[in-house]
Formats: structure tokens, sequence, C-alpha cells
């Protein structure tokens, strides 16, 4: 069926896909294949997208009326030539502008809001939601005539979705025209079989739920980055919803993330996750038994200066080349914050810990060229190489020694032979997390206060058994501190965290010999896996092993199989592009608990037998 510009508020062109009825995929969402995508939107001049000015306003209800009075006839002619009506004083326009001039806009109603427009056509009992803080609606999707061959009606759906979605919404409801149905439900909104009529139109009542649509946009994430590209977005928040990067920790949904039963932990093996195996220095317990309300109920020494102290005593360096943070993720964003931009060029490795791709690509969203290691080579950095590749005018490279998921590590002396030769105006970020597990002297922290353009990043959470507290320190220039020191707020690592870290550095001798205890426990865990058939072992210097699946075994079903048993292990494939698939990374536990993961996992392999 087709229909003429007078029957629509807004006009599809009837020839292309929306009109097929076909299920939203990758290939056939409709407006967005590219097929169609130079005749639906000029290539010329893009169209804004923006909250609606009190000016914008006026504007809107001059167009309301020429449309749904005059055009649709749903309203009377009135003396001011405006159409408006009581929500007006509470919802929210997104307006679309083209060279200064509206060329459509949507409405949204918040929960806020007295009443809604469905309200005057269905009950509230005929939708299957519950009128509460969380049911915005969204109406009004008008576009002018001249612009309705476009996808400017998918833009502003997408952009009412946004506007519920980033403001914590999680269903929709909407009357949608009967006639032109099908571009709803192309947009994600599903009807209820529920009509009404006003004027001259009939509607339909339709809903939907944010999460569902959100999933439908990520299916989709290329063609709506099309549509991206065709926008001037000025909404106040982002086209997509800013991704967070995925870390091990999913036993905690075991144990319960309101941490009100921490006694489900003695069942839970998380190896997911690389924390210590060891409990603290004796010496960090014995200031929490004895003091623990005061370090709850007492603020912090503003700036550290305490810890600040002892990790320069403790390693060698000024006090003036160290930043502490609230661990290393705080300093990771911190940094890259200040010394990037979307014009930088940054090298990673690949594969690597995957904080920092988050944060280069979706939060500094910056040029991120990868350095890809050789899986048959055991992901060994060819160090010649990467300098050679470091001639290529990079801003700054990321480098996690001993690396993170492989456990390989470059030995001190190769190392500062690399970063010798490297650019001057080449940040250079070492990453050494792991570091003491790989002996005691082999830190850059010296090395790199004494250059203008290193930096390393010492997390004490896995080294020192105290990433529950937060706490990790940058080694590096003066002028680096500076910089950063201005950026970083007061009291930013807690009082706990400032006594824990600065007992644990100076317990050396305990840590000395939990290291030299992981490696005996990392030998044999590696033996162990051999003997249950898993052939294919990284085994670096840090207290976890990479390991790949054979062939035969489904990742996903030994994952879920070791799951049923409480013991959490980690698919790393996220991590790196060389890393494929079944690469799966197992932390270093006591000798009782690592013969306990042997026999889960062998248990789950032999299920998945068992199932084929």
């Amino acid at each position: 069926m087709k229909f003429s510009k007078k029957q629509m508020p807004f006009h599809i062109d009837t020839t292309n896909q929306w009109e097929t009825g076909k299920t939203i995929t990758k290939e056939t969402i409709p407006v967005l294949a590219e097929a169609n995508q130079n005749r639906l939107i000029s290539s010329t001049t893009k169209f804004i997208l923006a909250i609606a000015s009190e000016s914008d306003r006026k504007e809107i209800y001059k167009i309301r009326y020429q449309v749904y009075a005059k055009e649709l006839k749903q309203h009377s002619h009135n003396f001011y030539e405006e159409l408006r009506d009581d929500l007006d004083l509470c919802n929210h326009y997104v307006v679309a502008k083209q060279k200064g001039n509206i060329i459509g806009f949507v409405s949204i109603t918040s929960p806020g809001s007295p009443t809604y427009s469905v309200d005057k056509y269905f009950t509230r009992p005929s939708i299957p939601y519950h009128f509460n803080d969380y049911l915005y609606e969204i109406r009004l999707l008008t576009i002018v005539e001249s612009k309705r061959k476009s996808l400017l009606a998918l833009a502003l759906m997408f952009a009412a979705f946004r506007w519920v979605q980033s403001h914590g919404g999680k269903q929709i409801v909407s009357i949608c025209r009967s006639d032109i149905i099908d571009m709803y439900i192309k947009a994600g909104l599903q009807p209820l079989n529920k009509k009404t009529v006003s004027g001259q139109v009939s509607y339909d009542l339709c809903v939907a739920e944010i999460e569902k649509l959100d999933q439908t946009v990520k299916q989709n994430f290329q063609q709506y980055d099309i549509l991206q590209n065709k926008i001037d977005w000025q909404l106040p928040f982002s086209f997509f919803v800013p991704s967070a990067c995925y870390h091990g920790g999913s036993f905690f949904k075991a144990i319960g993330e309101d941490l009100q039963n921490p006694q489900k932990a003695k069942s839970i093996i998380n190896a997911d996750v690389l924390d210590a195996w060891f409990p603290p220095s004796p010496d960090v317990l014995k200031i929490f038994h004895e003091h623990l309300p005061w370090l709850l109920q007492t603020s912090p020494p503003t700036h550290a200066d305490g810890l600040i102290n002892v990790i320069a005593e403790r390693r060698g360096i000024k006090s003036s080349c160290i930043l502490p943070g609230a661990g290393s993720s705080d300093l990771i964003f911190l940094a890259f914050g200040a010394y990037l931009n979307k014009t930088s060029k940054v090298l990673i490795i690949d594969p690597c810990y995957g904080e920092y791709v988050h944060v280069l690509e979706n939060i500094v969203q910056c040029h991120v060229s990868r350095f890809t290691l050789s899986r048959e080579n055991g992901f060994v950095i060819d160090t010649l190489s990467l300098l050679n590749e470091l001639q290529n005018g990079y801003d700054m490279v990321v480098l996690v020694n001993p690396n993170s998921p492989t456990g390989i590590y470059i030995q001190k002396e190769e190392m500062e032979e690399l970063l010798r030769n490297i650019p001057l105006s080449t940040i250079a970020w070492i990453d050494e997390t792991y570091i003491e597990y790989a002996g005691k002297n082999e830190s850059l922290e010296q090395f790199a206060s004494r250059t203008e353009n290193v930096i390393v990043c010492k997390s004490m959470s896995k080294v020192y058994a105290l990433s529950g507290v937060r706490s990790a320190y940058l080694s590096c220039s003066p002028h680096f501190i500076e910089t950063l020191k201005s950026l970083t707020p007061p009291w930013a690592i807690s009082l706990p965290a400032q006594a824990a870290a600065i007992a644990a550095l100076k317990d050396e001798n305990y840590y000395t010999t939990k290291y030299s205890e992981t490696h005996l426990l990392r030998k044999k865990l590696k033996e162990d896996l051999i003997s249950i058939g898993i052939l294919e072992i990284i085994e670096g210097v840090g207290n976890f092993l990479l390991f790949y699946l054979p062939a035969c075994y489904s990742s996903k079903l030994f994952l879920r199989f070791c799951q049923d048993e409480n013991l959490f292990l980690r698919d790393v494939g996220n991590m790196g592009k060389s890393l494929g698939a079944n690469a799966i990374r197992i932390a270093i536990k006591d000798g009782e608990t690592n013969n306990k993961m042997i026999r889960t996992m062998k248990n789950a392999m032999r299920k998945i037998k068992e199932n084929k």
C-alpha cells in the first residue's frame, strides 16, 4: 500500500525496505542499508539533533499546527496558529535542524509528568508496564514535508530511545500511526493490537523495552554507525552507550553483589581474576585488626605524602617522581585523559590487558594501532621489530610487562635498551602490575624517573594481595607528576589503602617468600593441566597461566560446567585479536585449591564428551 504526502505526518519512501516487513538483521536493517544511504540522505549537509530551546519550542508549536490541524485535521483551527497541550509544561523535545531551520522533532514524556498522552485513549491496565519511574512515553514524531524522504524519522526515534536510556528508563509506550506501523516496528516498537482513532487517523498502541532496543543497536552496529556519520549529534549524551571494559569477577554474582553473604566466598574459586592466592602481610592484617574503626571513620592524609615517602625509600626514587592513585585503572584514566586526545596515535601490544583498548578506543577515542604477537611464537615480543614500528610517529606506546594474559616477560636490560632508542616524542607507558613475580630488581621505576618520556605504572593489588583497597602509583619524571598532580582530587586514596600499602612495602621478606611459592605452584599446575589433556600452555612469570582448551571441546560449555561447580575461569578472547578461540586464563591458587580446580576441569571435559 502507498500513501500520499498529505496522508502522513512524515513520508516514507515506499520503494525501500521499510515497507517489506522483514525482520531486522545486520543485512536487512532497512534505511541503513548502504545501497540506500546515498539516495535517502543528502551527503552535503548534516542535520543537527539537539534538545529544543525555548525559541525552538515556539516554532515546534507552529509546525504542529500546520501538520496536525491543517494537514491531518485532527485539531480545530485557531487564531494563533499554534498547537500545544498540557504535556508541553513538562515534556522534552529532541529537534532536528538543517541550515538553521527545524525539519523535525519528537517529544519525550518523563515519569514525573502527571499524565501521559496515552491516557486519553487507553486505560493504564491495558498497558503491560507499571507506570513508575522507568516508563517513558515517546510521541509527536514529526517531519516537515520537504524532508520526509530521508532517514530523519529513524534518527529522531533513535535519539528518543537514547534520551530514555541515558535517563535510566527501561520501558517505552507510544501511540503510533497505523498506516505506517511497519516503520515503527522496524524502529523497535511492538504493537499491542490495541487501536484508537483521532480525527481521520488511526493509531496503534505500541511498547518497547530499552534492553531489547540496545541489543538491536549492538547487533547492527555498522549500520547505526553509518547513521551517526550523517548527523551532527549535539545531544547531552553520546550517540552510542559508552561501553565498559569487561573484566573478570563474575564470581561476585554467585556470592551476591550486595556483599551481604561474604561467607559464600569460601565455596567459590575466583580464578577468573588475578588476585593473590596468599593473604596480605601479617603486618597489614595487624593494623586492620587493631585500628579498623579508626581507619574507617578518619579522613586520610590529603595527598598521601606518607605513602609517597615510603615508596621513595623502598624503591630508591625521589618523592617528586611518584604519584599515588586509587588503583592502576584510576591512574590510567587520569594520565591518558591528560596526555592524549582524538588526534593521538597510540601503539599497543596485541594481546594485552583489556583496560587499555577500552580507554583508548572508547574514552579517548584516539587512533590505536596493534603490534600483533604470534601464538606460534608463544606471544614473545620481538623488541627489534617493535622498535622499528615505533619510528612511525606514535604519541604513546603501551607495554604491559609481564604481559597479561600471557605472562610473557621482557627482561630489564632488553627493556631499557628498547626505551633508550624510541623517539623522545613517544611516551612509553610501562605497566608493571606483575613485575615482582619476575624478580626483586626487575622494575624500571628508577630508570623511568631519570627519563623524559617513560612512565611506569605500579599496581599494588596483585603482588601485595591488596586488590580490595585499591592502591597504585606512577614513577616518572617530575614534569609528568606536576601535570597529573594538578588533576588529582584530594583524598584520592583511602586511609585503609594508605595504611595497608605502607605496611606491605615494609614487609619485603614476607612477599618474596610468597613469590617463590607462586612459581612452584604455577609449575605444578601446568603439569597437572597436561595430565588431563590440556597440552598448549603459555607459561609466563606471573600468578596465572594461559592455556588453550583442545579444539574438540567447546570453551563456552567448559566454562559453564566449571561454574556449575563454583570454579570461575576467564575466557580471554576479548583481550586480543591474535589469541584465537578457546584461550582461557587461570589464576594460581594454593596447592589444595589448584588440585580442586584440576578435578573440576577434568569433570567439565568429561561432561562435554558425554553431551556429544
